[in-house]
Protein backbone atom coordinates (compact mmCIF):
# COMPACT_ATOMS: atom_id res chain seq x y z
CA UNK A 1 0.00 0.00 0.00
CA UNK A 2 2.51 2.21 0.48
CA UNK A 3 5.26 1.34 -1.76
CA UNK A 4 6.13 4.27 -3.09
CA UNK A 5 7.94 5.50 0.72
CA UNK A 6 10.40 2.40 0.11
CA UNK A 7 11.28 3.87 -3.82
CA UNK A 8 11.72 7.10 -2.30
CA UNK A 9 14.04 6.51 0.43
CA UNK A 10 16.37 4.72 -2.22
CA UNK A 11 16.44 7.53 -4.72
CA UNK A 12 16.88 9.71 -1.67
CA UNK A 13 19.95 7.87 -0.72
CA UNK A 14 21.18 7.50 -4.03
CA UNK A 15 20.83 11.34 -4.88
CA UNK A 16 22.59 12.34 -1.66
CA UNK A 17 25.58 9.49 -1.86
CA UNK A 18 25.77 11.00 -5.41
CA UNK A 19 26.29 14.69 -4.53
CA UNK A 20 27.19 15.10 -0.80
CA UNK A 21 30.78 14.09 -2.50
CA UNK A 22 30.78 16.15 -5.56
CA UNK A 23 34.25 18.25 -6.12
CA UNK A 24 34.12 21.48 -4.44
CA UNK A 25 33.46 23.40 -6.97
CA UNK A 26 30.04 21.86 -7.95
CA UNK A 27 28.96 23.39 -4.52
CA UNK A 28 31.43 26.44 -4.16
CA UNK A 29 33.92 28.97 -6.38
CA UNK A 30 36.23 26.85 -7.88
CA UNK A 31 40.14 26.94 -6.72
CA UNK A 32 43.59 27.21 -8.35
CA UNK A 33 44.90 24.75 -6.39
CA UNK A 34 47.20 22.40 -8.45
CA UNK A 35 45.92 19.09 -6.58
CA UNK A 36 43.50 17.24 -8.36
CA UNK A 37 40.24 17.51 -8.36
CA UNK A 38 39.41 13.72 -6.19
CA UNK A 39 41.82 10.87 -5.41
CA UNK A 40 42.32 8.57 -8.12
CA UNK A 41 39.80 5.56 -8.63
CA UNK A 42 36.97 7.31 -7.00
CA UNK A 43 34.38 7.19 -9.35
CA UNK A 44 32.29 9.42 -7.18
CA UNK A 45 34.00 10.78 -4.42
CA UNK A 46 32.72 10.75 -1.35
CA UNK A 47 30.81 7.42 -1.13
CA UNK A 48 33.57 5.43 -1.49
CA UNK A 49 32.30 2.65 -3.45
CA UNK A 50 28.86 2.72 -1.46
CA UNK A 51 26.80 4.26 -4.52
CA UNK A 52 25.58 1.59 -6.79
CA UNK A 53 26.11 4.39 -9.57
CA UNK A 54 29.82 3.63 -9.23
CA UNK A 55 28.96 0.03 -9.79
CA UNK A 56 28.08 -1.83 -12.79
CA UNK A 57 27.20 -5.10 -14.16
CA UNK A 58 30.51 -6.45 -16.58
CA UNK A 59 29.79 -7.12 -19.76
CA UNK A 60 32.35 -9.69 -21.90
CA UNK A 61 35.66 -9.15 -22.79
CA UNK A 62 36.56 -7.85 -25.81
CA UNK A 63 39.98 -8.52 -27.39
CA UNK A 64 42.11 -5.96 -28.40
CA UNK A 65 42.14 -2.36 -27.25
CA UNK A 66 38.14 -0.64 -27.29
CA UNK A 67 38.32 3.10 -28.28
CA UNK A 68 36.20 4.80 -25.60
CA UNK A 69 34.24 7.96 -26.42
CA UNK A 70 32.38 10.06 -23.56
CA UNK A 71 28.94 9.36 -25.50
CA UNK A 72 29.95 5.69 -26.03
CA UNK A 73 30.91 5.43 -22.03
CA UNK A 74 27.58 7.13 -21.51
CA UNK A 75 25.63 4.93 -23.30
CA UNK A 76 27.52 2.14 -22.41
CA UNK A 77 26.77 3.24 -18.50
CA UNK A 78 23.11 3.45 -19.48
CA UNK A 79 23.26 -0.26 -20.02
CA UNK A 80 25.61 -1.68 -17.16
CA UNK A 81 25.32 0.43 -14.53
CA UNK A 82 24.10 -0.76 -10.96
CA UNK A 83 22.29 1.99 -9.75
CA UNK A 84 20.48 2.39 -13.21
CA UNK A 85 19.55 -1.64 -13.35
CA UNK A 86 18.45 -1.74 -9.27
CA UNK A 87 16.22 1.22 -10.67
CA UNK A 88 14.60 -0.72 -12.91
CA UNK A 89 14.07 -3.36 -10.48
CA UNK A 90 12.51 -1.51 -8.64
CA UNK A 91 9.93 -0.75 -11.39
CA UNK A 92 9.04 -4.40 -11.67
CA UNK A 93 8.32 -3.86 -7.99
CA UNK A 94 5.97 -1.29 -7.72
CA UNK A 95 4.32 -2.94 -11.09
CA UNK A 96 3.93 -5.77 -9.00
CA UNK A 97 2.22 -3.71 -5.95
CA UNK A 98 -0.12 -2.42 -8.42
CA UNK A 99 -1.40 -5.65 -9.63
CA UNK A 100 -1.69 -6.84 -5.57
CA UNK A 101 -3.98 -3.52 -4.92
CA UNK A 102 -5.88 -4.24 -8.24
CA UNK A 103 -6.32 -7.77 -7.47
CA UNK A 104 -9.27 -6.60 -4.88
CA UNK A 105 -11.26 -4.98 -7.12
CA UNK A 106 -11.17 -7.79 -10.24
CA UNK A 107 -13.05 -10.89 -9.81
CA UNK A 108 -12.02 -14.35 -8.50
CA UNK A 109 -12.74 -17.30 -10.07
CA UNK A 110 -12.45 -20.95 -8.66
CA UNK A 111 -13.15 -24.05 -9.66
CA UNK A 112 -13.31 -26.80 -6.65
CA UNK A 113 -14.91 -29.98 -7.43
CA UNK A 114 -15.24 -32.78 -5.34
CA UNK A 115 -16.92 -36.39 -4.60
CA UNK A 116 -17.62 -37.78 -1.25
CA UNK A 117 -18.06 -41.25 0.12
CA UNK A 118 -18.90 -41.61 3.89
CA UNK A 119 -20.23 -44.27 6.46
CA UNK A 120 -21.39 -41.84 9.62
CA UNK A 121 -20.86 -43.15 12.99
CA UNK A 122 -24.47 -42.19 14.35
CA UNK A 123 -23.61 -42.26 18.50
CA UNK A 124 -20.41 -40.50 17.30
CA UNK A 125 -22.61 -37.48 16.67
CA UNK A 126 -24.97 -38.04 19.67
CA UNK A 127 -28.23 -39.90 17.85
CA UNK A 128 -28.65 -42.52 20.85
CA UNK A 129 -32.54 -42.00 21.46
CA UNK A 130 -34.30 -45.10 21.03
CA UNK A 131 -38.06 -44.61 20.91
CA UNK A 132 -40.78 -47.83 21.09
CA UNK A 133 -40.82 -49.91 18.44
CA UNK A 134 -37.83 -48.12 16.86
CA UNK A 135 -34.18 -48.39 16.67
CA UNK A 136 -31.48 -46.50 15.27
CA UNK A 137 -28.97 -48.11 13.29
CA UNK A 138 -24.99 -47.60 14.53
CA UNK A 139 -24.00 -46.48 11.56
CA UNK A 140 -25.50 -44.89 7.97
CA UNK A 141 -23.65 -45.75 4.96
CA UNK A 142 -21.94 -45.82 3.02
CA UNK A 143 -23.27 -43.20 0.62
CA UNK A 144 -21.65 -41.23 -1.86
CA UNK A 145 -21.77 -37.75 -3.16
CA UNK A 146 -20.33 -35.48 -6.40
CA UNK A 147 -20.04 -31.79 -7.07
CA UNK A 148 -18.39 -29.39 -9.04
CA UNK A 149 -18.61 -26.27 -9.34
CA UNK A 150 -17.29 -22.87 -11.32
CA UNK A 151 -17.21 -19.59 -8.32
CA UNK A 152 -17.26 -16.42 -8.96
CA UNK A 153 -16.53 -13.41 -6.49
CA UNK A 154 -16.56 -9.52 -7.43
CA UNK A 155 -16.39 -6.50 -5.18
CA UNK A 156 -19.10 -4.45 -6.39
CA UNK A 157 -18.24 -1.08 -4.12
CA UNK A 158 -15.32 -0.81 -2.17
CA UNK A 159 -13.89 2.64 -1.88
CA UNK A 160 -11.03 1.90 0.10
CA UNK A 161 -9.96 -0.66 -2.28
CA UNK A 162 -10.32 1.64 -5.75
CA UNK A 163 -8.27 4.53 -3.49
CA UNK A 164 -5.10 1.81 -2.59
CA UNK A 165 -5.31 0.56 -6.17
CA UNK A 166 -5.34 4.53 -7.32
CA UNK A 167 -2.04 5.09 -4.73
CA UNK A 168 -0.59 1.90 -6.34
CA UNK A 169 -0.97 3.45 -9.80
CA UNK A 170 0.47 6.96 -8.68
CA UNK A 171 3.65 4.74 -7.00
CA UNK A 172 4.57 2.78 -10.04
CA UNK A 173 4.41 6.54 -11.95
CA UNK A 174 6.82 7.63 -9.45
CA UNK A 175 8.98 4.54 -9.91
CA UNK A 176 8.96 5.07 -13.60
CA UNK A 177 10.08 9.12 -12.88
CA UNK A 178 12.47 7.20 -10.68
CA UNK A 179 14.35 5.35 -13.18
CA UNK A 180 14.51 8.28 -15.78
CA UNK A 181 16.33 10.33 -12.85
CA UNK A 182 18.16 7.44 -12.12
CA UNK A 183 19.36 7.78 -15.71
CA UNK A 184 20.67 11.37 -15.43
CA UNK A 185 22.91 9.93 -12.54
CA UNK A 186 24.41 7.75 -14.96
CA UNK A 187 24.90 10.50 -16.97
CA UNK A 188 26.51 12.51 -14.15
CA UNK A 189 28.69 9.75 -13.10
CA UNK A 190 29.94 8.18 -16.18
CA UNK A 191 30.88 12.07 -17.05
CA UNK A 192 32.80 12.99 -14.03
CA UNK A 193 34.37 9.39 -14.05
CA UNK A 194 35.60 9.81 -17.70
CA UNK A 195 36.42 14.01 -17.79
CA UNK A 196 38.39 13.17 -14.98
CA UNK A 197 40.42 10.16 -16.64
CA UNK A 198 41.16 12.70 -19.68
CA UNK A 199 42.64 15.38 -17.13
CA UNK A 200 44.72 12.86 -15.95
CA UNK A 201 46.01 11.68 -18.96
CA UNK A 202 46.71 15.25 -20.26
CA UNK A 203 48.50 15.64 -16.77
CA UNK A 204 51.04 12.83 -18.02
CA UNK A 205 51.76 14.81 -21.33
CA UNK A 206 52.57 17.68 -19.05
CA UNK A 207 54.83 16.05 -16.84
CA UNK A 208 56.38 14.45 -19.99
CA UNK A 209 57.02 18.03 -21.01
CA UNK A 210 58.43 19.02 -17.55
CA UNK A 211 60.68 16.39 -17.80
CA UNK A 212 62.44 17.02 -20.95
CA UNK A 213 62.48 20.94 -19.94
CA UNK A 214 63.93 19.94 -17.14
CA UNK A 215 66.69 17.13 -18.26
CA UNK A 216 67.89 20.19 -20.96
CA UNK A 217 68.35 22.18 -17.97
CA UNK A 218 69.88 19.58 -16.55
CA UNK A 219 72.17 18.92 -19.17
CA UNK A 220 72.85 22.48 -20.03
CA UNK A 221 73.87 22.73 -16.58
CA UNK A 222 76.67 20.03 -16.19
CA UNK A 223 78.36 21.20 -19.57
CA UNK A 224 78.57 24.53 -17.94
CA UNK A 225 79.84 23.15 -14.94
CA UNK A 226 82.07 20.94 -16.83
CA UNK A 227 83.58 24.04 -18.50
CA UNK A 228 84.20 25.63 -15.42
CA UNK A 229 81.54 28.57 -16.00
CA UNK A 230 79.08 27.32 -13.41
CA UNK A 231 79.48 26.07 -9.92
CA UNK A 232 78.75 22.32 -8.90
CA UNK A 233 75.33 23.69 -7.02
CA UNK A 234 73.98 24.75 -10.26
CA UNK A 235 74.25 21.16 -11.90
CA UNK A 236 72.54 19.81 -8.31
CA UNK A 237 70.06 21.98 -8.25
CA UNK A 238 68.80 20.91 -11.83
CA UNK A 239 69.31 17.42 -11.36
CA UNK A 240 66.78 18.30 -7.97
CA UNK A 241 64.11 19.61 -10.59
CA UNK A 242 64.19 17.03 -13.01
CA UNK A 243 64.32 14.28 -10.60
CA UNK A 244 61.05 15.78 -9.27
CA UNK A 245 59.57 16.12 -12.85
CA UNK A 246 60.17 12.22 -13.15
CA UNK A 247 58.39 11.75 -9.69
CA UNK A 248 55.22 13.17 -10.97
CA UNK A 249 55.53 11.49 -14.46
CA UNK A 250 55.65 8.63 -12.34
CA UNK A 251 52.74 9.34 -9.97
CA UNK A 252 50.69 11.21 -13.25
CA UNK A 253 51.15 7.75 -15.06
CA UNK A 254 49.61 5.99 -11.95
CA UNK A 255 46.55 7.70 -11.75
CA UNK A 256 45.54 7.41 -14.94
CA UNK A 257 45.82 4.12 -15.08
CA UNK A 258 43.71 3.80 -11.68
CA UNK A 259 41.49 6.65 -13.00
CA UNK A 260 41.01 4.46 -16.53
CA UNK A 261 39.56 0.88 -14.20
CA UNK A 262 37.56 3.21 -12.67
CA UNK A 263 36.04 4.67 -16.20
CA UNK A 264 36.12 0.61 -16.72
CA UNK A 265 34.04 -0.18 -13.34
CA UNK A 266 31.25 2.44 -13.95
CA UNK A 267 30.37 1.69 -17.47
CA UNK A 268 30.68 -1.98 -16.98
CA UNK A 269 33.50 -2.95 -18.98
CA UNK A 270 35.06 -6.45 -18.54
CA UNK A 271 37.84 -6.50 -15.32
CA UNK A 272 41.17 -6.22 -17.09
CA UNK A 273 39.50 -4.70 -20.37
CA UNK A 274 42.45 -2.01 -22.23
CA UNK A 275 40.50 1.01 -23.34
CA UNK A 276 41.61 4.37 -25.31
CA UNK A 277 39.83 7.02 -24.19
CA UNK A 278 39.01 8.74 -27.41
CA UNK A 279 37.75 12.36 -26.36
CA UNK A 280 40.03 14.94 -25.01
CA UNK A 281 39.11 18.16 -22.60
CA UNK A 282 38.41 20.73 -25.91
CA UNK A 283 37.31 24.36 -24.49
CA UNK A 284 34.06 24.60 -26.40
CA UNK A 285 32.27 28.33 -24.97
CA UNK A 286 28.87 27.55 -23.95
CA UNK A 287 26.31 30.18 -25.02
CA UNK A 288 24.47 31.51 -22.05
CA UNK A 289 20.87 30.69 -20.51
CA UNK A 290 19.60 33.19 -18.15
CA UNK A 291 18.70 31.68 -14.11
CA UNK A 292 14.77 31.57 -15.58
CA UNK A 293 15.14 29.76 -17.96
CA UNK A 294 17.80 27.15 -16.41
CA UNK A 295 14.75 26.77 -13.83
CA UNK A 296 11.71 27.07 -15.85
CA UNK A 297 13.40 23.58 -17.61
CA UNK A 298 14.55 22.22 -14.72
CA UNK A 299 11.03 21.70 -13.03
CA UNK A 300 9.37 20.91 -15.95
CA UNK A 301 12.24 18.34 -17.00
CA UNK A 302 13.22 17.25 -13.50
CA UNK A 303 12.08 13.48 -12.95
CA UNK A 304 12.88 13.44 -9.30
CA UNK A 305 10.75 16.41 -9.37
CA UNK A 306 8.42 14.58 -11.11
CA UNK A 307 8.64 11.75 -8.77
CA UNK A 308 7.82 13.69 -6.27
CA UNK A 309 4.79 15.15 -6.77
CA UNK A 310 3.66 11.20 -7.75
CA UNK A 311 4.82 10.53 -4.12
CA UNK A 312 2.32 13.24 -3.06
CA UNK A 313 -0.32 11.79 -4.79
CA UNK A 314 0.07 8.75 -3.65
CA UNK A 315 -0.12 9.74 -0.38
CA UNK A 316 -3.13 11.77 -0.78
CA UNK A 317 -4.79 8.62 -2.20
CA UNK A 318 -3.65 6.51 0.49
CA UNK A 319 -5.07 8.79 2.91
CA UNK A 320 -8.21 9.08 0.86
CA UNK A 321 -8.29 4.69 0.94
CA UNK A 322 -7.41 5.13 5.15
CA UNK A 323 -10.63 7.00 5.66
CA UNK A 324 -12.52 5.01 3.43
CA UNK A 325 -12.13 2.23 6.08
CA UNK A 326 -15.83 3.84 7.50
CA UNK A 327 -17.53 3.16 4.21
CA UNK A 328 -19.53 0.25 3.70
CA UNK A 329 -19.00 -2.13 1.01
CA UNK A 330 -20.65 -4.87 -1.32
CA UNK A 331 -19.29 -7.77 -2.96
CA UNK A 332 -21.28 -10.78 -4.85
CA UNK A 333 -20.66 -14.32 -5.00
CA UNK A 334 -22.11 -17.30 -7.35
CA UNK A 335 -21.13 -20.32 -8.49
CA UNK A 336 -23.02 -22.69 -11.02
CA UNK A 337 -22.38 -26.40 -11.14
CA UNK A 338 -23.24 -29.84 -11.19
CA UNK A 339 -24.21 -32.02 -7.71
CA UNK A 340 -25.59 -35.72 -7.09
CA UNK A 341 -24.57 -39.05 -5.88
CA UNK A 342 -22.61 -39.84 -8.80
CA UNK A 343 -21.23 -38.11 -11.64
CA UNK A 344 -23.49 -39.95 -13.92
CA UNK A 345 -26.42 -38.62 -11.92
CA UNK A 346 -25.28 -35.42 -11.20
CA UNK A 347 -28.25 -32.31 -12.43
CA UNK A 348 -27.14 -28.43 -12.42
CA UNK A 349 -26.96 -26.67 -9.30
CA UNK A 350 -26.40 -22.75 -8.51
CA UNK A 351 -26.13 -20.14 -6.04
CA UNK A 352 -26.01 -15.79 -5.61
CA UNK A 353 -25.69 -13.97 -3.01
CA UNK A 354 -24.73 -10.06 -2.44
CA UNK A 355 -22.81 -9.08 0.95
CA UNK A 356 -23.03 -5.28 2.54
CA UNK A 357 -20.73 -4.81 4.82
CA UNK A 358 -21.40 -1.95 7.22
CA UNK A 359 -18.67 -1.27 9.61
CA UNK A 360 -19.57 -0.42 13.09
CA UNK A 361 -17.09 -0.27 15.79
CA UNK A 362 -13.35 -1.07 14.43
CA UNK A 363 -11.79 -0.34 17.69
CA UNK A 364 -9.58 2.86 16.36
CA UNK A 365 -7.82 1.04 13.82
CA UNK A 366 -9.25 3.30 11.24
CA UNK A 367 -8.40 6.52 12.84
CA UNK A 368 -4.42 5.02 13.16
CA UNK A 369 -4.75 4.62 9.89
CA UNK A 370 -5.84 7.75 9.09
CA UNK A 371 -3.14 9.37 11.31
CA UNK A 372 -0.69 7.61 9.95
CA UNK A 373 -1.29 8.69 6.18
CA UNK A 374 -1.75 12.20 7.29
CA UNK A 375 2.08 11.83 8.50
CA UNK A 376 2.84 9.86 5.45
CA UNK A 377 1.05 12.57 3.06
CA UNK A 378 2.43 16.09 5.61
CA UNK A 379 6.26 14.50 4.91
CA UNK A 380 5.96 14.03 0.89
CA UNK A 381 4.86 17.45 0.69
CA UNK A 382 7.78 18.83 2.90
CA UNK A 383 10.45 16.71 0.64
CA UNK A 384 8.84 17.80 -2.57
CA UNK A 385 8.83 21.37 -1.37
CA UNK A 386 12.56 20.84 -0.09
CA UNK A 387 13.52 19.38 -3.82
CA UNK A 388 12.31 22.20 -5.16
CA UNK A 389 14.21 24.54 -3.21
CA UNK A 390 17.26 22.37 -3.68
CA UNK A 391 16.58 21.98 -7.52
CA UNK A 392 17.04 26.46 -7.60
CA UNK A 393 20.20 25.76 -5.47
CA UNK A 394 21.82 23.19 -8.22
CA UNK A 395 20.76 25.34 -10.79
CA UNK A 396 22.13 28.26 -9.91
CA UNK A 397 25.41 26.95 -8.48
CA UNK A 398 25.48 25.16 -11.77
CA UNK A 399 25.86 28.21 -13.55
CA UNK A 400 27.73 30.43 -11.11
CA UNK A 401 30.75 27.62 -11.34
CA UNK A 402 29.67 27.17 -15.41
CA UNK A 403 30.61 31.29 -15.31
CA UNK A 404 33.77 31.00 -13.17
CA UNK A 405 35.16 28.05 -14.62
CA UNK A 406 35.33 29.39 -17.98
CA UNK A 407 36.85 32.64 -16.64
CA UNK A 408 39.42 30.45 -15.01
CA UNK A 409 40.30 28.72 -18.65
CA UNK A 410 40.97 32.01 -19.95
CA UNK A 411 43.26 33.14 -17.29
CA UNK A 412 44.85 29.54 -17.50
CA UNK A 413 45.78 30.30 -20.95
CA UNK A 414 47.11 33.81 -20.57
CA UNK A 415 49.21 32.38 -17.63
CA UNK A 416 50.41 28.98 -19.80
CA UNK A 417 51.58 31.79 -22.39
CA UNK A 418 53.38 33.31 -19.93
CA UNK A 419 55.42 31.38 -17.80
CA UNK A 420 56.65 29.96 -20.91
CA UNK A 421 58.03 33.18 -21.57
CA UNK A 422 59.27 33.62 -18.49
CA UNK A 423 61.25 30.42 -18.67
CA UNK A 424 62.46 31.22 -22.05
CA UNK A 425 64.32 34.05 -20.91
CA UNK A 426 65.77 32.40 -17.54
CA UNK A 427 67.11 30.05 -19.70
CA UNK A 428 68.49 32.46 -21.99
CA UNK A 429 70.08 34.60 -19.19
CA UNK A 430 71.20 31.69 -17.35
CA UNK A 431 72.79 30.44 -21.02
CA UNK A 432 74.27 34.06 -20.76
CA UNK A 433 75.97 33.68 -17.49
CA UNK A 434 73.93 36.32 -16.26
CA UNK A 435 71.82 34.34 -13.43
CA UNK A 436 71.76 30.82 -12.08
CA UNK A 437 69.87 28.15 -12.18
CA UNK A 438 67.71 29.29 -9.38
CA UNK A 439 65.42 31.14 -11.56
CA UNK A 440 65.31 28.62 -14.05
CA UNK A 441 63.99 26.18 -11.34
CA UNK A 442 61.62 28.50 -10.34
CA UNK A 443 60.29 29.68 -13.72
CA UNK A 444 59.90 25.69 -14.12
CA UNK A 445 58.25 25.82 -11.05
CA UNK A 446 55.60 28.53 -12.62
CA UNK A 447 55.30 26.57 -16.11
CA UNK A 448 54.58 23.16 -14.08
CA UNK A 449 51.51 25.25 -11.98
CA UNK A 450 50.22 26.92 -14.94
CA UNK A 451 49.76 23.86 -16.94
CA UNK A 452 48.15 22.39 -13.93
CA UNK A 453 46.03 25.38 -13.49
CA UNK A 454 44.55 25.07 -16.59
CA UNK A 455 43.96 21.15 -16.93
CA UNK A 456 42.29 21.79 -13.50
CA UNK A 457 40.25 24.96 -14.89
CA UNK A 458 39.12 23.27 -18.25
CA UNK A 459 38.44 19.78 -16.07
CA UNK A 460 36.10 21.92 -13.81
CA UNK A 461 34.33 23.81 -16.82
CA UNK A 462 33.34 20.88 -18.61
CA UNK A 463 32.24 19.08 -15.55
CA UNK A 464 30.07 22.32 -14.55
CA UNK A 465 28.68 21.57 -18.01
CA UNK A 466 27.41 18.01 -17.13
CA UNK A 467 26.05 19.03 -13.75
CA UNK A 468 24.29 22.21 -15.56
CA UNK A 469 22.38 19.63 -17.88
CA UNK A 470 21.73 17.76 -14.98
CA UNK A 471 20.59 20.03 -12.70
CA UNK A 472 18.34 21.34 -15.40
CA UNK A 473 16.90 17.27 -15.82
CA UNK A 474 17.81 16.39 -18.97
CA UNK A 475 21.50 15.22 -18.65
CA UNK A 476 21.08 12.22 -21.09
CA UNK A 477 19.49 14.55 -23.82
CA UNK A 478 21.17 17.98 -23.13
CA UNK A 479 24.41 16.23 -22.90
CA UNK A 480 24.66 16.25 -26.96
CA UNK A 481 23.42 19.87 -27.03
CA UNK A 482 26.25 21.02 -24.71
CA UNK A 483 29.03 18.75 -26.03
CA UNK A 484 29.23 18.75 -29.60
CA UNK A 485 32.29 16.94 -30.65
CA UNK A 486 35.90 16.07 -29.00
Amino acid sequence: MYQYARFRARQALLVSAVFSGLPTFSFAQATTSTTPASKPGQAIPGTQGSSSFASSVPAKPIPGVIPISLQSAIDRGLRQNLGLLLSSADIGAARGQRWEQLSALLPHATVSPYADRSKLNLQELGLLFSPANFSLPMTVGPYSYFDARLGVTQTVFDWKAIKTAQAASESLKSAEYTYKDARDLVVLAVGYSYLQAIADEARIATAEAQVQAAQAVYDQASDQVRAGTSPQIDALRAKVELQTRQQQLIQARNDFAIQKLTVARVIGLAPGQEIDLTDKSLYQPLEGISVEEALKRAYASRSDYQAAMKDVRAAELSRDAAKAGYFPSVSVTGDYGAAGLHVSSTTSVSDIRGTLTIPIFTGGSVHGDVLQADARLQQSRERMDSLRAQIDADVRTALFNLQSSADQVKVALSNIDLAEQTLTQSRDRFTAGVTDTVEVVQSQETVASAHEQYISSLYNYNFAKISLVRAMGAAETGFKEYFKGK
